[in-house]
């Protein structure tokens, strides 16, 4: 066994290759309906890293891992963070501010009463609310108040604590989550009935034909109609008597029309109203002069721009009915802002297809690329932020380290969307792997460093302490913030569920509560809290630290 020791000791990169192809599939393997996922290779960290004091991975392989996962997040939450402030976005951060900072206070009570070290109730905490950034920003402030002969023992503590709540930080959502919804006897489907036209941009999108029947639809040009009555829907084709023509913004009606239109049901069924009836003709598949096609958004002066800027439909004489983004469907607007790798499907004369296709770029290979200038750019922007201090009141000084620092430049980076000619937001596809890769290498990494103290850490008789204590922060967090967004704040259970998932920044627990609820609902609660949680969680798990809670 020596040998093999000193063969991973020696060679890291196939030490850590080894830790995540035996790590991942674990977290595929569901018990009682819940599974780890990714987090897994954390565990097979720890269990490679307790085998041998020698056998963990180097520093610099979990802070590009980290840098590289929240960097990726902050990009692709951005735009969805400016918007999270709007409307319920107000009262649903406040509601998951409120439960975090319940949860910081908790943890400082536990750790006071069962005489928890500071290190392991930090670690305690991000672990209780499952959250890895919050982790990492513990490593960083460690790093640079720990004395120089301790900091290593220091380092490894934090990652100890997170991975004995980790596991009780997941099923004690579920479990928080299962209980209310007995005792309050939520009624799911009446919710979604009440909420359709909240959920109808989520609704699986159909198209119909029209025929004009009002004399009130030959009024307006179909750019004026959505102007005025705002439907969340596209049309695409007339046929008028046997000629076929683009649906373009300066297009009026006439009756007699037949008209395809894309969009959800329930906005088809308004546009009925308005447009005259139902027709039984099916005209989006009749060929004529015109064509259909999926088109790949690969040009960088494309990405980052909103639909009416492009003027499709005045160069070309086209139009964008839909677009697909990860494996979502979503009906376009003129404020649609198209990203790189999206897929917009086009109705255009034939003679025109390919100008059109020219026009987005359409090559598959491109979108699976990164642009490195931009993406190098935008990260060491983060790293430099994580590196600045700030003064907060009081004194405390912190920093937003390796994984605040990446995050709000992704956040701020992927809400501009571009800056002049650099597009800062990466292809979905391309972002979800590099997002992947990254929380590997971290997970692998620190679970290797704090591997061989684990075993002492939960014998001892401590990790015991620790595991309670985080269950009980954990379900309590959670439960607090269903009670009081239930019965007080009078949220939706199904969107509340979501938020709770946010709160604690937990996928698994969002999974659960899509089953539940059997609608996206729950969606858009978590996207509403998930990115001021992580950055929220971020700042408290460093302050843990720093206000002289330490005993070295």
């Amino acid at each position: 066994m020596t040998g093999i020791y000193e063969v991973l000791a020696h060679n890291p990169l196939l030490y850590l290759f080894i830790v995540a192809a035996v790590g991942y599939p674990l977290g595929r393997i569901k018990i009682f309906g819940c599974s780890l996922g990714v987090a897994a290779v954390l565990f097979a960290g720890l269990l490679f890293g307790s085998l041998h004091p020698e056998l963990k991975l180097p520093e610099i392989i979990y802070i590009l891992g980290l840098a590289l996962f929240v960097y990726t997040i902050g990009l692709s939450s951005g735009p969805s963070f400016a918007s999270s402030f709007r409307k319920e976005g107000v009262r649903n951060n406040a509601l998951a501010l409120g439960a975090i900072f319940f949860a910081t206070v908790a943890t400082v009570l536990a750790a006071w009463a069962l005489n928890i070290k500071s290190t392991l109730a930090s670690g305690m905490f991000a672990g209780s609310l499952t959250n890895t950034p919050a982790l990492a920003a513990m490593l960083e402030t460690l790093k640079s108040i720990a004395p120089k002969e301790v900091v290593e023992k220091a380092l490894s503590e934090p990652v100890i604590a997170y991975s004995i709540t980790y596991p009780m930080g997941v099923v004690g959502i579920l479990l928080a989550i299962t209980l209310a919804q007995r005792i309050w006897k939520v009624d799911y489907e009446a919710e979604a009935a009440k909420m359709k036209d909240v959920i109808s941009g989520k609704e699986p999108l159909i198209t119909r034909t029209f025929l004009v029947t009002r004399n009130e639809a030959t009024y307006l040009t179909i750019r004026e109609m959505f102007i005025l009555y705002q439907w969340n829907a596209a049309f695409g084709r007339v046929k008028r008597s046997d000629d076929f023509f683009v649906a373009v913004g300066e297009t009026k009606l006439m009756l007699g029309d037949l008209v395809a239109v894309v969009g959800p049901h329930d906005e088809l069924e308004k546009i009925s109203h308005y447009l005259g009836e139902p027709s039984a003709e099916h005209i989006e598949q009749e060929k004529g002069d015109l064509e259909v096609r999926r088109i790949f958004v690969s040009n960088p002066k494309v990405a980052g721009r909103k639909l009416k800027e492009l003027k499709v439909d005045e160069k070309y004489c086209a139009v964008v009915t839909r677009l697909r983004r990860g494996d979502s469907d979503e009906v376009v607007s003129g404020s649609t802002i198209l990203e790189l790798g999206d897929r917009v499907r086009v109705v255009a004369r034939r003679d025109r297809m390919a100008e059109v296709s020219a026009f987005f770029g359409d090559s598959y290979r491109a979108v699976s690329e990164v642009d490195i200038m931009t993406f190098s750019l935008g990260l060491a922007m983060g790293l430099l932020a994580g590196i600045l201090p700030i003064t907060l009141p009081g004194g405390t000084e912190v920093k937003l380290g390796f994984a605040g620092g990446p995050l709000v430049a992704g956040l701020v980076l992927g809400a501009l969307g571009r800056t002049g000619p650099m597009v800062w937001n990466i292809p979905y596809s391309a972002n979800m792997t590099l997002r992947q890769i990254g929380l590997v290498m971290f997970l692998a990494g620190v679970g290797t460093r704090a591997g061989y103290g684990f075993v002492n850490t939960f014998m001892d008789g401590g990790g015991l302490v620790i595991f309670f204590a985080g269950a009980v922060i954990t379900f309590t967090t959670s439960m607090l913030a269903l009670t009081v967004g239930y019965k007080l704040l009078k949220i939706p259970f199904g969107a509340l569920t979501g938020m709770v998932a946010g709160i604690h920044t937990q996928p698994a627990a969002l999974g659960f509560a899509l089953e539940q609820a059997r609608s996206d609902i729950p969606n858009l609660g978590y996207s509403s809290v998930y990115p001021a949680a992580t950055i929220t969680k971020i700042l408290l798990a460093q302050l843990l630290l720093a206000n002289s809670f330490l005993n070295f």
